[in-house]
């Protein structure tokens, strides 16, 4: 378990969960969550200022991933907690990479895997919480498969 930092300042803006004392802040992780296409995790979200604490069990690496990403590419968090255990087989786990002004997927391909046509990888890897190669922003994290 460890604690990843994301660029507080970057992500979608949801109304109210950073708010301190906010009681609802677990259920709106959740909701976003399954907002985003990852269904509904057996996780829980506990918010502390600009960190979030995920626990839970999830069944596979790749969906803790895309779960700290979700939660961890909204604007005003500043770090997540990993506190997930997989239950499933545990894979290598990916790195994590974080888009500059001017990146493209290609451009970020390029520079992981010495190939920009290998961008299609990088997009999969991120689905559902992207929905186009072209939509990403700077500051977002995103994950680099092997």
């Amino acid at each position: 378990m460890s604690i990843f930092s994301f660029v507080k300042e970057a992500g979608e803006k949801l109304i109210d969960l950073l708010t301190p004392g906010n009681a609802n802040a677990s259920e709106q992780l959740k909701e976003h969550i399954s907002k985003v296409g990852l269904g509904n995790p057996n996780v829980q979200a506990t918010v502390d200022g600009d960190k979030v604490t995920v626990t839970g069990e999830v069944g596979s690496q790749e969906e803790k991933e895309k779960i700290l990403l979700a939660v961890g590419n909204i604007a005003g968090v500043g770090s997540v907690d990993d506190q997930i255990t997989v239950t499933g087989p545990v894979a290598q786990a990916a790195r994590f990479v974080t888009v500059k002004k001017g990146d493209t997927l290609s451009a970020i391909a390029k520079a992981e895997y010495g190939d920009a046509n290998k961008y299609n990888k990088i997009f999969e890897a991120n689905k559902p919480m992207l929905t186009h190669p072209d939509k990403i922003y700077p500051g977002q994290s995103l994950r680099i498969p092997e």
